[in-house]
Parts: structure tokens; sequence; C-alpha cells
């Protein structure tokens, strides 16, 4: 118990110096995370977002053509834009400060605030460059401007190094700014850029501005390549390219856009023969991978007029019930592109648009222009008709199906399947399910488990590919049921993430050509139909290594050639001989637990979904019908692959 003594005591130690006042960049160099969201692989990539989001900025105010990003040999990345320039004149809240000064030493300080300097503008926090000032080793910054050109630079997280001065005429270009950056080693847990990362997210910015032009160098040594986004059909064009690996039902791409004074939207659309809706939403160059007020507008009104378009062309009867969002949205490829003054961004992840406005423009305009296009159409719309009424005939069989099932599940009682090895916990944020290929190896994993906390589920074989299978079909797949029983959340839209009796599902299969096709089949079932579960990093792919040797009495495992490879050069004397090790099904038990199951030892995989239309395009290629873009895609990325221990 605190005497009264003891209490005062406390409260005057208690004053205003305990008080810590953070200036500046110091609340960004404390916590990063708060700013950039992680100081791992992600975060770091972060960095280049911010720089190029100011530079597309200048492109969606019409300022600017020509952006170039580089990875430098020297560990830096420089972005080039032909924009404005920020304006070097003295800020008038900061006397003696250039505004270029304040841009890159003071927080949510720029030209998206106060709507003088840009109409609309991405960037989700409007803290921007500020932060990669913050979180640099060293920033350089050059400014074309007004016919001179101007330099500064910081060190150390943002303190100035050298002032803004003019240092001569503009020579290489008439406007423009250029800012070169070095990630600060002590703050990230890696400062290697990823070149496809970039290269991705750069392309989308190309399709998402019609004209933009961006070139992207990788200048590092062994790493040297270039290429060039422009793209003139703008969202079309993105159309086209996630289309490119699937049938299109059409070769026709439908598009129309729509402006009000504070806003603007523009749809670009065609269906192919799949089975899975590919729409990919943006608001101010963001992807809102959430959705929004701007995708219910197109979707309720795409709905309304295929409707409407099947009953005055006698597709639909009157006695027939009308074809529901899931039905015409089948083989669906659309981006919609919205830009707004003002965007309200939602939920968790920032990735849903909330503006109430904008749906009201969307779904005016998609109501009158998709009438329009169907009427011009004629060909292309009674194709649509004839696979949207398909479609609605397999959702009854999948919903008479999954009734049977639902009913068989209650006479049966917990409705799990047989060979499901369940755990003994019913915490789902501690458990956790090995899905095994074969019944030998799950006897395996059987013994090698925790009994509390690890479920085992062996299937049989490789399962459907579901890329090219409706619902109805899948339901009628026993594999498939086992999986949807043992995770427990439902399938397709009835799919729940809140309900999943494991955390972590993982899947365990040979490090051979026949467990990485299982894998494959695995991700792209979970990616389909139970897309939430992979975005909330709930899957892994469990990394059983590839050698073992003895180093002393003990034996030590190697996950791969790499690994084996870098052992020899710390090790150059070593002179046991390393065992490759056998298929899952012939491990011993103790062997599959100290390589692959144990949480202590074991090296995971986390599957994540950082870009949902690059997700959608791979899923397509890998599990299309397209061999020779099959093909390609694989002798491309091949070595591009990162592990995650955990």
């Amino acid at each position: 118990m605190t005497s009264l003594d003891d209490t005062s005591k406390v409260r005057a130690d208690y004053t205003a110096e305990s008080i810590t006042v953070l200036e500046g960049l110091e609340p960004v160099r404390m916590r990063p995370g708060m700013y950039i969201g992680s100081t791992g692989s992600t975060g770091l990539h972060h960095l280049v977002w911010e720089v190029v989001d100011n530079a597309v900025d200048e492109a969606m105010a019409g300022h600017c053509d020509h952006i170039v990003v580089s990875l430098m040999a020297d560990g830096s990345v420089e972005v080039v834009d032909n924009g404005r320039g920020i304006p070097v004149d003295e800020h008038p809240s900061y006397p003696g400060k250039s505004a270029a000064e304040v841009v890159l030493t003071v927080l949510h300080a720029g030209g998206k605030f106060g709507g003088g300097g840009y109409k609309v503008s991405g960037g989700l926090h409007g803290v921007g460059v500020s932060v990669v000032n913050a979180l640099s080793s060293r920033l350089e910054l050059e400014i074309d401007r007004g016919g001179k050109t101007y330099k500064m630079s910081f060190a150390d997280g943002g303190n100035v190094e050298k002032a803004l001065e003019a240092v001569g005429k503009s020579s290489k270009r008439e406007h423009g700014t250029t800012v070169r950056f070095w990630p600060d080693g002590t703050v990230f847990d890696e400062t290697d850029f990823r070149a496809q990362t970039v290269l991705e997210r750069l392309q989308i910015m190309a399709f998402l501005n019609k004209g933009l032009r961006i070139d992207f160098r990788d200048l590092r040594e062994g790493k040297s390549s270039a290429e060039s986004f422009c793209y003139s059909g703008g969202i079309i064009d993105f159309v086209n390219h996630l289309n490119s690996s699937k049938e299109s039902l059409f070769k026709k791409v439908g598009y129309f856009s729509a402006a009000e004074e504070s806003q603007e939207v523009e749809i670009a659309f065609q269906w192919n023969t799949g089975y899975y809706e590919s729409i990919h939403s943006f608001a101010n160059g963001i992807a809102t991978i959430d959705g929004g007020m701007h995708e219910e507008g197109f979707k309720k009104a795409l709905t309304t007029a295929i409707n409407k378009y099947a009953r005055s062309r006698g597709l639909l009867k009157e006695k027939d019930d009308n074809l529901q969002g899931e039905d015409v949205r089948e083989g669906l490829s659309a981006i919609i592109s919205v830009r707004l003054t003002d965007p309200q961004f939602e939920g968790q992840t920032k990735g849903r648009l909330g503006n109430v406005s904008i749906r009201s423009l969307v779904e005016r305009s998609s109501n009158e222009r998709l009438g329009e296009w169907m009427e011009e159409n004629p060909k292309e719309a009674v194709l649509i008709t004839q696979k949207a009424i398909l479609a609605a005939r397999s959702r009854l069989a999948a919903k008479h199906a999954r009734d049977l099932t639902r009913r068989k599940s209650a006479l049966e009682g917990a409705g799990l399947p047989g060979k499901l090895v369940d755990c003994s916990s019913k915490s789902a944020a501690e458990s956790e399910i090995f899905i095994v290929e074969g019944n030998s190896a799950g006897g395996s994993a059987k013994d090698a488990r925790d009994p509390r906390t690890q479920a085992i589920l062996p299937i049989r074989g490789k399962i459907l590919n579901v890329e090219r299978a409706r619902v109805d079909k899948m339901l009628k797949n026993q594999e498939i049921m086992a999986l949807v029983a043992a995770i427990g959340a439902g399938i397709a839209d009835d799919f729940d993430v809140t309900k999943i009796r494991y955390h972590k599902v993982i899947i365990l299969a040979d490090a051979d050509v026949d467990g990485s096709h299982i894998r494959t089949l695995l991700l792209t079932f979970f990616f389909r139909q139970m897309q939430a579960l992979v975005e909330g990093g709930y899957v892994y792919v469990a990394q059983p290594p590839l050698y073992s040797t003895r180093v002393g009495k003990s034996k030590i495992y190697l996950k791969d050639d790499a690994a084996k490879a870098r052992f020899l050069v710390d090790n150059p004397n070593h002179k046991e001989e390393f065992q490759r090790l056998k298929g899952l099904g012939e491990m011993d038990f103790d062997e599959l637990r100290d390589t692959t199951m144990d949480a202590t030892k074991r090296s995971l995989l986390q599957i994540s979904v950082e870009q949902a239309a690059l997700a959608d395009e791979v899923c397509s290629v890998l599990m299309g019908e397209d061999v020779e873009l099959r093909r390609r895609f694989i002798q491309t990325n091949a070595k591009d692959v990162r592990f995650l221990d955990i």
C-alpha cells in the first residue's frame, strides 16, 4: 500500500520535464512503423512509393509526362521527374527556410494540403518525402525551376548538410525534381531493393496515368536491367494486360468516363471465359483493395443494366428470377479509377474509399453508359448475358450442393473430415493445421506434431485446379470439401475469416516438381475461394531442408543449394558428406519434427498479397490455359524467391 508521502513523491517526480517533445522528424526516427508500416522489405519499398507518388501527382495535375526511377550501384534510389519542380522561394510560415526545405523536413507539409498545389493527389497519410528523408542516411535534392538549377543535401535522418543554393543555369531540363536517397541501414532490417517489386508498382502507375512514361533502371552490379512503361490506352491497356493470360469472351474492351467539378471516373471492362471476377479499383492512383463506394456504384449499375438488357431481348423470361451480381460478374476483368479532391480512406488498412458522392457519380454514369455500350455492341451483350445465365444455373447447383453438405454435416455432428487428425486446443490463435500430401507423410507428420496445437490433414494427390472450375464442380471434390470442412469458415462468398479454426494453415509438400505443383494448386484454391485467408496472413508454406551434414557430433540441416554454398564458404575445411534428404513420407518422424514442424527450429514462408491485381494475374498465368505465357513467367521469376523464418 502506498503512503501519502510516497504518493506525493511520485507526483513530484512527474512534472513538465517528464513530457518528451519530439520535434521535426524525430517521431519518424523513433517510431518508423507508424509511418511506413514496418522496417522490413515492405517499409523499405514504401520509401520509393512516397517519392514516386509525388512525381505522379505532378503527372495527374498535367505538369509531368516522364519519370525515371533508378536503383543505383551504391544502394541509393533516384527518382527524376519533369514536373514543375518543388518551389524554392521562402516559405511564409518558416522565415529563412525555403519551401523545398520545409517539404523535406516538416511532417504534413506539401502541395497536397490546402488545395492550392494539387486538385487531386495520391498518398494516404500526407507525410510524404519528409519521412523518406527522416529514414535515410543521406538525401540529395536537385530542382530545375525558372531557368536555374538548385541543390540541397541532408544527412543522418534529415539534418541539413548543405542549404539550398542555385548552382547555375538549368542544362538537363527546363523544370523538374530529382530526389536521391540512401535508406538508413540502422533503421531497416535490409536495404536491398527488389527490382520486380518496384517494376510491378511502376507498371500499375503507368496504366493508371494514360501517356505517362515511366523508365526503370537497375544499375546495381550483376543486376543491370532497364524497362520502360507508357500506355496510350491507359486502363484499357490495363484490362488487356489482366486478360492476356485468359481466353477473352470477345475482343472489345469497353470503356467510359465521366466527370464533375471535383471528381471524375473512368472504367474499362472485358469478360473472359473463366469463372472469377477481377475488379480492381483505385482512387487517386492508390489501390483500394477493400473496394468502397466507387466499386459499389459500378457493381449495382452493372447488375441493373444486364438484367434490363436480358429482359428487353427475351433472354430472361418473365418467370425467371433476375440475375444476381455474382452471375453478371463471372469472368469480368475491370478497372475502376477515380480521382477526387478529398478522398476518404477507411478501414484498418485504409483500403476502402468512403466518399458517398463518388458512388453517385459512378452509379449514374455506369447506368447510362453501360446501357449505351450494350445497345451499340449487341453480339458482345448477348455473350455476356448468356454467360451470366449459365453462371446463375451453376450458382443454384452450388447452393444445392452446399445445402446437402450442411445437412449431412448436421447429421454427422461436427462435420469434420474423418482423416483430419485434430489438435486438442480450441484456441484458433495458437492452433495450426498442416496440409500434407499422402497418407505416409501424414503418418510421419502425425507422430512429429505437437498434439496440443498442431493438426494434420492428409490429402490424396493433386487437388482440382479451381482456376478452371466453377464452385458447383468444386463442391463435388472430396479433397476440397475436406479442406473446407477442416478450416471451418465456408467457401467463396460464404467465407468468413473470423470463423477459421486455425491461424496458421501450413502447406507441407515435398521439395520436388510434384510438391511445387501441389503447393501451387492449394495456393490457387486459397486465393480464389478463401482470399481473406491469404490477405490476413494465415497461409504458410513449410520449408523442409534439402540437405543434412555432420559438424562434430551434431547434425545440421541446410534449406537449399544456396544455404549449402554459404555453409561451405563459412566452413571451407568441412569434410563430411552432405545427405540429400528424402521425401516427407520417407523421413523419420523425429527428423520431420526437427526440420519442419518444431516451431523453434522450422522455417516457414508466409504468403501475402500486396497487390491484388498482380496476384490475380499470377494465378491466371500459372493455372490458366496459356502454356507459353506460363513458361515465360517461370523462366523470368524462377530465381526470384524469398523466404521468411518464423
